[in-house]
């Protein structure tokens, strides 16, 4: 105790004991990260704003600035634009493709005729994706579809799709593909309930159980006449799913997704400005500026607006009173009025920390987006090694992206797929509709994408080669990677090219040798 405690003791024990009580109970709370992350005392926090909330009071009620400012960006900054194109580019590039894989084995088949099954459910498949009618819009086949798909989840943070069963004439599937965007799912209007935000409705354990979807866009120029439909995620008789919700979870209880460039909207838009700014000052010092010098008071016009020096229209009598742009002319020669002479202007502009300004806040956008400076601005000017690892790490970024496109979106449109095939015998899988085991066994499948690119492909060739002789890989899996093609399908067609070289005589056979 110090001394006023004391004197408060002994005056009053009882509050000289609650000043003793409160003393220490301050020293036990002023330890630990008081000190340092949770301080509020230090001058650096002071104006430090933190105050966080649910994940859906945090996101829900700000999703449609993110999702504005998101698209706004993607339009307007370069940058912002090739965030995006870049990840769609090598996350999608022209489409997941599905290769069929099916555990044979559980099902009791033999590796032929998994073969034979395979081979019957990619035609199948193809049959359906490759035709823009699998889209309900009828625009996009499957694989463009994905694209677009993806491209919405980076600008807006999700995509939702329904998979309709829409009938046309001479077409053998009715599933159809139709997406929409996330501004369509809201809250209806004079809504009131606690389990409903954003548009979602969610249980007692915090699952999803339907999405309120409007039927136009809420500020469109017919907004006045919005209409809204719950869509619940599953069927309540076939437990199939209804909707896709293509969403990137960043915190437990989260039902909306934010934009990609949600982390950096602030630093990406200043740097649009600033690029602008720089943009516009080199135009100007660009051009050759002269100001005129009058010496002396003239009653005659200005430089460029005396009368009959500059104009043929002598039979003019109007005087025009509108201000006349003056512009200089490639070799103009022009005579000046007494008393008036030239001054030039050059207003130099080289900023010499352009370049490395953009390339230090560049850095810092592309490790909060998981995309090397390098890729993201496309300036592979670096060493050979430094330029790898650069790719490597940003393409362990879109192998993330797309298996999780893979599992969200392709895997759940397939299914739904052989599900309608094989309940129209166009594919025949006994205990597809009754054993989820069985059906499981059925729907693996691998989704291959564009390949990763090489900087010197004869270095990549001679280390895939000896992974595949030392057994660290196989030549199925190196043809993904280098090509992104089939290896089964390549040994095929060099089978047939070597045989063609044989008969004209090209190549000789091995009976030859």
């Amino acid at each position: 105790m110090n001394l006023m405690d004391k004197a408060i003791a002994y005056v009053s024990p009882q509050a000289g004991i609650k000043r003793a009580f409160a003393r220490k109970t301050v020293e036990s709370l002023n330890s630990g990260y008081s000190h340092y992350g949770a301080s509020d005392s230090k001058k650096s926090v002071v104006s430090w704003d933190s105050e966080s909330l649910s994940s859906d009071e945090d996101i829900n009620e700000n999703i449609e600035s993110l999702r504005e400012r998101s698209r706004d960006l993607y339009y307007g900054a370069p940058i912002a634009t090739s965030a995006i194109k870049t990840v769609r580019t090598n996350v999608v590039g022209s489409g997941l493709k599905c290769k069929p894989k099916i555990n044979y084995k559980y099902l009791g088949m033999s590796e032929e005729q998994a073969r034979e099954w395979e081979d019957k459910t990619e035609f199948e498949f193809k049959l359906w994706a490759e035709s823009v009618h699998c889209d309900a819009q009828r625009q996009n086949n499957l694989y463009e579809l994905q694209q677009l798909a993806f491209m919405s989840w980076l600008m807006n943070g999700e995509t939702l799709a329904v998979l309709p069963m829409i009938k046309r004439i001479q077409l053998p599937y009715d599933l159809r593909v139709m997406l929409i965007e996330s501004d369509r799912l809201v809250t209806p209007p004079g809504m009131l309930k606690d389990n409903v935000s954003a548009g979602i409705e969610t249980g007692s354990y915090g699952e999803i159980i339907a999405y309120h979807i409007a039927n136009k866009h809420p500020k469109g120029k017919n907004s006045f006449d919005v209409k809204y439909k719950r869509i619940e995620k599953y069927g309540k008789k076939s437990g199939r799913i209804n909707i896709l919700h293509l969403m990137e979870s960043e915190r437990i209880g989260q039902t909306r997704g934010i934009p990609f460039l949600a982390p950096i909207i602030i630093p990406l838009k200043q740097l649009a400005r600033y690029t602008e700014a720089e943009i516009d000052a080199a135009v100007v010092s660009s051009f050759f500026t002269v100001f005129i010098e009058n010496k002396t008071v003239q009653e005659s016009g200005a430089f460029g607006q005396s009368d009959g020096v500059y104009t043929n229209d002598d039979d003019d009598t109007e005087e025009d009173d509108e201000p006349v742009n003056l512009k200089l002319g490639p070799a103009s020669v022009i005579e000046l009025e007494e008393g008036q002479s030239v001054k030039e202007a050059n207003p130099s502009r080289a900023n010499n920390g352009f370049d490395s300004f953009v390339d230090a806040v560049c850095t810092q956008m592309g490790a909060a987006l998981e995309i090397p400076k390098d890729v993201l601005l496309k300036t592979f000017n670096r060493s050979y090694s430094a330029s790898r690892a650069a790719m490597l790490e940003a393409w362990k970024m879109y192998k993330m992206r797309r298996n999780w496109l893979a599992n969200d979106f392709c895997q759940p449109i397939y299914a739904e797929f052989l599900f309608e095939a094989i309940a129209k015998g166009r594919i025949t899988a006994p205990g597809f509709l009754t054993d989820m085991a069985i059906r499981k066994a059925y729907c693996g499948a691998e989704w291959s994408g564009p390949a990763q690119g090489q900087i010197d492909p004869l270095k990549e060739v001679v280390a895939a080669e000896k992974r595949v002789n030392n057994g660290f890989s196989t030549r199925t899996q190196e043809t993904l990677e280098l090509t992104g093609g089939d290896f089964k399908t390549n040994v095929a067609a060099a089978k047939m090219e070597n045989q063609l070289m044989i008969e004209a005589g090209l190549k000789e056979g091995d009976s030859a040798k």
